[in-house]
């Protein structure tokens, strides 16, 4: 079982993400060397990636924006980002359970 996200202290999630921009479809696409690949339909340019991936990740938890954050990779395709007391199972994202 591979250990792309967890739970902190005060609940709340700390995914690790490895992003690749310029994609067809904005879309969740398995693991990455540890790291949940999201494939994103924008490039890298003037912040949009990230813009797109923390609005995908808000719609996916039902979560205001305000609540997800990037901590680590602001400008690299390996991501850490925070989501405040997220009410959703990171399972809405991937469930590997049913991947394998």
């Amino acid at each position: 079982m591979v250990n792309w996200y967890r739970y902190d202290n005060s609940s709340h999630l700390i995914l690790k993400l490895y992003i690749q921009p310029g994609a067809k479809n904005t879309a969740v696409t398995g693991l990455h060397a540890g790291n949940l690949k999201i494939k994103l339909a924008v490039l890298p340019i003037d912040g949009r990636a990230n813009k797109c991936l923390v609005r995908f990740l808000a719609d996916c938890f039902q979560v205001p924006i305000s609540q997800i954050e990037i901590k680590e990779g602001n400008k690299s395709r390996q991501k850490v980002l925070l989501i405040r007391k997220p009410g959703l199972n990171p399972n809405v994202l991937y469930d590997e359970r049913i991947a394998t």
